[in-house]
């Protein structure tokens, strides 16, 4: 049986999604030159021959991570109701990004090494950028009704506003080892976490706030 074959599944959507799960966990822990095709194969349960077929090679299957990680946050995103007053609706907005990062610190080790490879996997992926635009064009609307009301000033767009957040959190739950020990205090535990929680949340609203507000 050649390699374009379709293996033999009874469930070829779970058998992809497990092979998904078994890959973002090695990636996570080994990046994308220490995790190995046996070991994801072994770890989903699925043959080794099913991987090649659906994602290629290593490289298309670190991909589809990617794309998958992607696609989670735009699909949580798009259930948020952002159609709230703008003050509360950039509130949640704020507390699904911490929730999205906090609650998956693999999704941050999976970035960070698909940046130290020059970000080579998502620029071939044509997925991620079509996942782009709605999600843009979503943090868009919130941040036209904020200045049309008059709470939010004008002159942020949803990239200024998306990477200001997401950097703020990326960076403090990516780093919270190394942050621990320079300031010799423990950044990890969870009143930690909720007291940069609440910071995000205030640094955002004065970020966007009119001028003379705060």
């Amino acid at each position: 049986m050649s390699q374009d074959t379709p293996p033999v599944t009874r469930d070829p959507v779970r058998t992809r999604a497990q092979i998904l799960g078994a890959a973002r966990r090695a990636f996570a822990a080994q990046g994308l030159g220490g995790a190995r095709v046996d070991a994801i194969a072994e770890a989903s349960g699925a043959n080794k021959r099913m991987i090649y077929y659906y994602f290629s090679d290593k490289e298309g299957l670190f991909r589809a991570v990617l794309e998958s990680i992607y696609e989670e946050l735009c699909a949580v995103a798009a259930t948020l109701d952002l159609d709230a007053p703008p003050d509360a609706a950039l509130a949640r907005y704020v507390d699904f990004v911490w929730e999205y990062y906090s609650t998956r610190p693999e999704v941050i080790a999976i970035l960070n090494s698909e940046n130290l490879h020059g970000g080579r996997h998502m620029r071939g992926s044509e997925r991620i950028r079509a996942l782009e635009r709605p999600f843009v064009d979503q943090l868009d609307g919130l941040l036209e009704r904020g200045v049309a009301a008059g709470v939010f000033r004008p002159g942020v767009d949803a990239m200024t506003l998306h990477v200001t957040v997401v950097g703020m959190i990326y960076f403090f739950l990516g780093n919270g080892t190394t942050l621990s020990i320079f300031f010799g205090r423990d950044l990890r535990g969870p009143a930690a976490r909720e007291a940069w929680h609440a910071h995000v949340r205030t640094a955002t609203a004065m970020m966007i706030a009119p001028t003379g507000r705060s």
